[in-house]
């Protein structure tokens, strides 16, 4: 079955943020859009504006893979409906809405632990900008252009 984009976004919001709160899931929101409107490096090069493409693209979001570190992944959004909620922050996030605190963050990851890393993802294109709920977001570096 093929989701319709308003139908991704909030089953990725679901599935990626659905215990963190109304702005938790605003700031995941935020960052998938932020890739999909942000006009260069890796982001506009693979996925050329493309919710679709954002979303599917190999390794970015755990809840699009039914396999994790070996075990099937049972939390995908495949596996659970959105419910109002979800389409509602859908919806806000469609429509040109970011959470502010969020900015132009374009990666977000739960460390499991009560302080965030300076710099994700590894390779330093990223830099530390706000933690929501469990989640730590980060803003581009100069290096992403280069990506």
């Amino acid at each position: 079955m093929s989701f319709s984009d308003r139908e991704l976004l909030a089953r990725i919001i679901k599935c990626e943020a659905g215990g963190e709160g109304e702005n938790g899931m605003k700031a995941v929101a935020t960052v998938v859009m932020n890739r999909v409107r942000i006009d260069f490096g890796e982001y506009h090069r693979v996925c050329q504006g493309d919710i679709r493409k954002v979303i599917y693209q190999q390794g970015q979001f755990d809840c699009v893979r039914s396999v994790l570190r070996g075990i099937p992944n049972p939390q995908t959004i495949w596996a659970s409906p959105p419910e109002q909620i979800h389409y509602d922050i859908a919806d806000w996030a469609l429509a040109g809405n970011r959470l502010f605190t969020v900015g132009w963050s374009l990666w977000y990851f739960n460390p499991f632990q009560p302080i965030c890393p300076d710099i994700f993802p590894r390779n330093g294109v990223g830099t530390y900008q706000v933690r929501v709920g469990d989640h730590c977001f980060y803003n581009m570096t100069e290096l992403y252009a280069q990506t």
